[in-house]
């Protein structure tokens, strides 16, 4: 029964207004947090290396040919085509093309130690709140994040831990990376691995929230329920 009562409590919001904040909120995030001299976050980490590896693409570039490989990753791992998947290349690229927009801005910002730290904790807020917001829009979302959610889903392993690993992982390409070809480690700092190492369980708990507070639908979901017997309808 008191289950019953969360459930009419909670408000349905729109999925696809979710994933455009989202992907807002994500890429100018990732910007800021770059911006503040912490460092990078992880998820953009080792598409900032190779933009620094090789300037000929930019990092919005590098960003959705990353994320095409996270892709291709998850359908290897399904062992089939995944038509949504696609989809959410197509939110990858338009979430690599902002990154492009915010950087051309980003410059405009007020500089100091004490604004630097400001940006750092704004940017992982944001990060937090976004992709804990992208997880329950219940749309294709960017590869970068839709990857962790999917791989704990194929595993069975618990999304935080999953999350956690995938962001270790990014940094110690990207450490590898810098160093190797530059000489010198890039885009990492102590912001950089904090956020590494605590974004999962943060995501979780902010995800809680949302979903004691809120009901997400999108127009997939709205098909999926369409095409659905009654008698599954019910059951479901």
């Amino acid at each position: 029964m008191e289950e019953i009562h969360i459930e009419e409590r909670r408000r349905i919001l729109r999925g696809e207004g979710a994933l455009l904040i989202a992907v807002i909120v994500n890429t100018f995030g990732v910007v800021l947090m770059l911006y503040s001299g912490s460092g990078i976050s992880a998820i953009s980490s080792v598409s900032f290396a190779f933009s620094l590896v090789f300037p000929q693409l930019s990092l919005g570039t590098w960003t959705y040919l990353f994320q095409g490989l996270l892709i291709l990753s998850l359908m290897i791992l399904r062992k089939r085509f995944v038509p949504q998947y696609l989809f959410s290349f197509v939110v990858g690229f338009v979430f690599g093309k902002l990154l492009d927009v915010h950087e051309l801005w980003i410059s405009m910002l007020p500089d100091g130690l004490c604004w630097r730290i400001g940006y750092f904790i704004v940017s992982y807020l944001l990060l937090n709140f976004g992709i804990a917001l992208s997880n329950r829009c219940c749309l294709p979302i960017v590869p970068t994040d839709l990857f962790p959610r999917e791989l704990s889903q194929i595993t069975g392993a618990a999304y935080p831990k999953i999350k956690i690993s995938f962001d270790v992982i990014c940094l110690l390409v990207t450490a590898g990376m810098t160093l190797l070809f530059l000489g010198h480690l890039e885009g990492l700092g102590i912001g950089t691995i904090l956020a590494a190492f605590t974004m999962g369980k943060a995501i979780g708990w902010i995800g809680e929230r949302l979903d004691r507070h809120f009901c997400f639908v999108s127009l997939l979901t709205e098909k999926q329920a369409a095409g659905m017997s009654p008698r599954r309808a019910v059951n479901g």
